[in-house]
């Protein structure tokens, strides 16, 4: 899955990408071709 500064062109890379957003990470997916799978964001938690 890549990691990319930004999504917006990784959402246009084929007309069934759909962006969602979960557990504080944007992914794009794509059914019909998983390659176009991007992910961006995540939070890093501090334990202590």
């Amino acid at each position: 899955m890549q990691v990319l500064s930004s999504l917006k062109q990784a959402k246009r890379r084929h007309r069934d990408c759909q962006v969602v957003k979960r557990r504080g990470r944007i992914y794009v997916i794509c059914k019909s071709n998983p390659r176009f799978k991007a992910r961006q964001g995540g939070v890093k938690k501090k334990r202590g």
